[in-house]
């Protein structure tokens, strides 16, 4: 099987891909709420969420695709007592669209961020479609 890998503009944060793409699905490495100057978004949960959100839909723009084409999100947050205000930045993110999703705490989350989001997302036939992952015959 032939993995496509790629990768932002800028240095990660440890020896990974931004992205790759394979099987018809993208699989995004997780993002944490750092603005434009590397740093992390002042506020806490909401800003934070909304900003991790935001840096993995660049990525997904990177590659043709958009929220739209996600078909699930890992949530990991710091405290789960967060819950409540992560969803809301979640749900104003993501607006009517509704990925599969995980949530689960995690200690230690890279730079001190209080959540990190990754996504796996369809990816774009040459045509511009969505790709099939299921024949038709599939029922999940």
């Amino acid at each position: 099987m032939n993995n496509r890998h790629f990768n932002l503009p800028g240095a990660n944060l440890g020896p990974y891909s931004d992205g790759i793409e394979a099987a018809g699905l993208i699989f995004l490495s997780g993002r944490v709420g750092l603005d434009d100057d590397g740093a992390l978004v002042r506020g806490g949960i909401g800003p934070q969420t909304k900003r991790a959100i935001r840096n993995a839909e660049a990525v997904l723009q990177s590659q043709g695709l958009s929220l739209a084409d996600v078909v699930k999100c890992t949530v990991y947050l710091a405290a789960m007592d967060d819950f409540a205000a992560m969803n809301a930045a979640y749900i104003e993110a993501f607006g009517d669209l509704r990925p599969a999703r995980t949530a689960l705490a995690a200690a230690g989350l890279p730079l001190g961020a209080v959540v990190e989001v990754d996504m796996i997302a369809c990816a774009r036939s040459e045509k511009g479609e969505a790709a099939s992952v299921g024949g038709p015959e599939s029922d999940g």
